[in-house]
């Protein structure tokens, strides 16, 4: 399992960095009697229906921290409140509503089409008035929870669960279970394509990486079990460094260090993730001026590759953008 506090902070830097201004959102599961009580309005896109929560199909659903309640067997209105919307997109569903400075910046953002912005915090009023029949929250604070189970069925979802487990339990959520399924299969074979291809043009068995980004206030971390470094750490790919898998065993999302100690994290090739804050980018060109950082061997070598950090998240429309252009960064 994914420390969550430390990938919600993670989250917070992400956030940050992109200027969303979005930690995290939502909360929420709801119980029996609540969810019977809410209206479910006409599913988007299709002809308007009378059926509520009363009379459409539902069926029990428990979510990873334990709540039970009852969900649309086929949610029409699915308002989403978290990290890696891109996952929904891949299966072909848009949400009727989200924190829409979470998608600023992404890849897919384009994709995103007729999505209400719910704001950051979450705007209980606003998410009312879409009557949404089911929400996604990433959010496991309580309070938040309860606010929006009194909206509608809600379920709390690990949004950085590897996507292996998590795209399954997605679809399963939004009764897209076999479009999960066929992209998984799919994207296996072009991520093994992509390795392959990288091998081919240079890249050793057993090479290391290691991903660094810096955070206003002069601090640099190295990133564990969220975003690129799930990418590049999968099968056939790059292996983290001794500290680094360390960090993994723990389930740590990132850890913070010091300049001092880089060159024991730095593995045969290193990714920056530049951001848009002018403080984090002065303390990145100061670090890479400094005579530890041009002693590393990655530097030496060349190996040493930077990209924006909205751009290296693990969602499945990312995963997807990144299967073409990790080839043209690793040169």
């Amino acid at each position: 399992m994914i420390n969550k506090k430390a990938t919600r902070q993670y989250t917070a830097l992400i956030c940050l960095f992109s200027l969303m201004g979005a930690l995290l959102l939502g909360c929420g599961a709801s119980d029996n009697q609540t969810a019977n009580r809410n209206t479910a309005a006409p599913a988007a896109g299709s002809a308007a229906s009378t059926q509520t929560l009363e009379t459409a199909p539902t069926r029990a659903y428990t979510d990873y921290k334990g709540h039970t309640v009852n969900i649309p067997m086929a949610p029409g209105r699915i308002a989403y409140f978290g990290e890696n919307y891109g996952d929904l997109l891949v299966l072909g569903v848009q949400a009727v509503g989200t924190s829409t400075s979470m998608i600023e910046g992404k890849v897919y953002e384009k994709q995103v089409q007729n999505v209400s912005d719910l704001g950051f915090p979450i705007d209980l009023e606003k998410s009312l008035a879409l009557q949404p029949d089911l929400i996604i929250t990433s959010n496991t604070d309580e309070k938040q929870y309860t606010a929006l189970t009194k909206i509608a069925p809600t379920i709390m979802f690990d949004t950085f669960a590897p996507i292996n487990e998590r795209l399954l339990l997605l679809g399963d959520i939004v009764n897209k279970k076999k479009a999960a399924e066929d992209w998984l299969a799919q994207y296996k074979i072009k991520e093994a394509e992509m390795w392959t291809k990288l091998h081919e043009n240079g890249v050793k068995a057993g090479e290391t990486a290691s991903v660094f980004t810096y955070y206003p206030g002069d601090r640099l971390f190295v990133m564990g079990r969220t975003g690129l470094s799930q990418i590049l750490y999968e099968k056939n790919g790059l292996k983290p460094t001794a500290p680094i898998q360390k960090a993994l065993d723990e389930d740590k999302g990132f850890v913070q260090i010091s300049q001092e100690v880089i060159g024991q994290y730095a593995g045969d090739r290193i990714f920056i993730l530049s951001t848009p804050s002018s403080e984090a980018r002065q303390s990145t060109e100061q670090l890479m001026k400094s005579k530890l950082w041009l002693q590393l061997p990655a530097v030496k070598q060349g190996h040493v590759y930077i990209q924006d950090i909205g751009k290296t998240e693990s969602d499945a429309s990312t995963r997807e953008w990144l299967l073409k252009e990790l080839p043209k960064l690793i040169k």
